[in-house]
């Protein structure tokens, strides 16, 4: 690729790049991280729903998702009561264009029966990783790695990372030391908050385990997510040995171990409910905090530093009839998290709020701050009964979140939707502006770019003196947009001397 190069010419202020997409006349345009150039745009979608579909036609629970970045898929694991209750894995490519997925063949992982399924996708070796309960091995807690390939998957060995009965499995990818952590209630131990760190072996998908370690005497109902900014895994659970409260704590991953701060309770006058889930925004790198209580559906803000946590609760409620099997994950595209969950105060009905963090608070999807609670209309994916888990999965590139779920109306079969959630993003920033196309060019050739006190001749109804900037859309404007870049000063209608 031929890179940006500059004319030092006396007359002319000007760089030449490679095109990428089709550069019109007279176009603002920004040069891309490698070296090309683009026209100034916005990227944007409406709100849509697809339609309701079946990946697997029979009984299916515990049912986890993940996206694979590496793939670019989507990758559902389950129990499959069709078929002896085995672990099962599928792999689907979701279609953006009409918003559904279509998947390939059903693979195997266990032959046993399995529950408290949950997936993580491990960035650093390319693999996905199934954690899970083995019901016919005295429900020890296991995990297989897997390597996504087309549309299929294959795995290699499991591994029994708890020789003891375990419960409420939860895992996460820590991206800063490259390790899987494992979060679960340890019923052989006391029922004890526990976690173990996993180091993946690509070269035969394997995985060995350190040693546990105890962050809490009794739970359930635990959660957890990695906060890249802090590079801090934070879990959420109810504390069983404090009222049930709904409880938070950091724990910092060193090698094969991890250690946990100083736990802190969310809400003290009320009980942690039967749910919770944990959502990293990193736009706002904080985390979204999504628990039951008091027959609400409730949210909470986390700052980490260092080893602790602050919450600030507001009394923010995303459901007032209440949610279990609650799942939450952050849809960067559009900065707004996205929080499933069955309502059982309105038949069980699957539903999704769409809350976004704003500094330390809880925000509505409008941008407004309810004072009492209120999450805007939940959006309505499902209207029989949601029985069991929901797995949520962002298509980071596809800008869509896959929603799975059991579907109580359709004889419990499988059943998947593709979100859109509505988004307006514009590819200019404060710094990557470089200056006005002198004429058209077609993607991949090569571009001259005029820059910095060049006169840009291809405008038309500019002012004379006026300033101008560039606008998120592309256009030229007399008042600054967000972020503010300025375009130049006109010399006549259709001529512009460029960053003037």
């Amino acid at each position: 690729m031929r890179t940006i190069g500059r004319d030092f010419g006396d007359t002319a202020r000007k760089v030449y790049a490679v095109a990428s997409g089709a550069l019109g006349n007279g176009k603002t345009c920004v040069v891309n991280s490698n070296g090309t150039v683009s026209v100034v745009a916005l990227d944007s979608a409406s709100q849509a729903l697809g339609t309701e579909g079946v990946f697997n036609a029979a009984t299916t629970t515990e049912i986890s998702s993940v996206y694979d970045s590496n793939a670019g898929r989507v990758v559902m694991a389950y129990k499959d009561e069709g078929n002896s209750s085995r672990g099962t894995a599928i792999v689907g490519t979701v279609d953006a264009a009409n918003n559904t997925i279509s998947f390939g063949s059903e693979v195997v992982f266990e032959t046993g029966t399995t529950d408290f399924t949950s997936m993580t996708f491990d960035s650093n070796s390319n693999r996905v990783v199934i954690a899970y309960r083995d019901d016919a091995d005295s429900d020890h807690g296991k995990a297989v790695v897997g390597t996504v390939s087309g549309t299929s998957i294959s795995f290699g060995s499991i591994v029994t990372w708890r020789s003891a009965a375990v419960e409420f499995i939860a895992t996460t990818f820590d991206s800063n030391s490259n390790k899987v952590v494992i979060v679960y209630k340890d019923n052989g131990d006391a029922n004890k908050g526990k976690a173990f760190v996993g180091t993946v072996d690509p070269s035969d998908n394997s995985i060995s385990f350190g040693s546990a370690e105890q962050f809490d005497s009794s739970i359930e109902y635990v959660s957890v997510d990695f906060d890249s900014s802090n590079n801090k895994v934070v879990v959420l659970y109810k504390d069983n040995d404090n009222s049930q409260y709904p409880t938070v704590i950091v724990g910092t991953v060193s090698n094969t171990s991890i250690s946990f701060g100083t736990a802190v309770v969310i809400q003290s006058n009320s009980h942690g409910g039967d749910s919770s889930a944990v959502a990293y925004d990193s736009t706002a790198q904080k985390v979204g905090l999504f628990y039951n209580a008091q027959s609400e559906g409730k949210a909470a803000v986390g700052t980490v530093s260092g080893t602790s946590i602050t919450v600030n609760v507001r009394s923010y409620a995303f459901e007032s009839g209440g949610a279990i099997r609650i799942t939450a994950v952050y849809d960067e595209n559009s900065n707004k998290i996205v929080v499933a969950y069955r309502d059982p105060q309105d038949s069980n009905k699957g539903k999704i709020a769409l809350p976004r963090i704003s500094g330390t608070d809880m925000i509505d999807p409008d941008g407004t701050m309810p004072s009492s609670g209120g999450a805007g209309s939940p959006i309505i994916f499902e209207t029989g009964a949601v029985t069991r888990h929901i797995g949520l999965a962002f298509d980071s590139a596809n800008k869509k979140v896959t929603i799975a779920y059991t579907d109580e109306g359709n004889s419990e079969h499988g059943t998947f939707r593709v979100l859109q959630n509505s988004f307006s993003n514009t590819n200019l920033t404060s710094e990557n502006y470089i200056g006005i196309t002198p004429s058209a060019y077609p993607t991949g050739a090569g571009a001259e770019i005029q820059t910095k006190g060049a006169v840009n001749e291809e405008q038309s109804g500019l002012t004379a003196g006026q300033s101008y900037f560039v606008q998120t859309d592309g256009t030229l404007g007399t008042t600054a947009g967000d972020p503010s870049v300025f375009a130049g000063t006109a010399v006549s209608a259709t001529k512009i001397i460029v960053k003037g």
